[in-house]
């Protein structure tokens, strides 16, 4: 079985994916990690240096060598799902979640994060804010044809998804 999440940056995509994959005793992938851990460049690096044409290439290419995964729990990065066909593959090769959050939490959690995101460089809160809604815009049609959508806000989602996925494990 495998498992893909998506949904926007600071979804809790990698946290649930992690915590999934140990309920489910199942191996996880975070997407972008993986891409850092094959080039050897950060994902932000990548962004600078080669723009994101040559990473959504990589990540592309990272996406169809998990699909010969048995077995798996995959974290993918936010843009993921909105290029190529990609979750079109995702879908037919496994089962899908969007985790789902309103713009507002979003904000709040990419304000607390340390992590660098290479979209939000050089950002103000206004621009932030504002940058937010826009993509989330453009990218809520791909996160929508998941095969199921979950509530990323609740404390409780992983355990919302394992309860869903019971019923594919029978």
């Amino acid at each position: 079985m495998r498992i893909y999440l998506m949904g926007f940056m600071s979804s809790g995509k990698t946290t649930h994916g992690f915590q999934l994959a140990k309920a489910l005793n199942l191996n996880f992938l975070d997407l972008d990690q993986y891409i850092e851990k094959k080039t050897k460049i950060s994902v932000h690096e990548l962004f600078q240096t080669r723009g994101e044409a040559y990473f959504r290439q990589l990540e592309r290419e990272a996406l169809d060598e998990t699909f010969q995964m048995p077995h798996a729990v995959v974290s993918t990065g936010g843009g993921a799902p909105c290029f190529f066909d990609n979750v079109q593959a995702m879908n037919k090769n496994g089962i899908t979640f969007y985790l789902k959050l309103p713009p507002k939490i979003i904000l709040h959690r990419l304000q607390k994060s340390t992590r660098q995101r290479p979209l939000l460089a050089n950002k103000t809160p206004e621009e932030l804010a504002a940058y937010i809604n826009q993509l989330l815009n453009e990218r809520r049609t791909f996160y929508e044809q998941a095969h199921y959508t979950v509530d990323a806000s609740n404390k409780n989602a992983t355990h919302y998804i394992t309860r869903i996925l019971s019923g594919y494990m029978y």
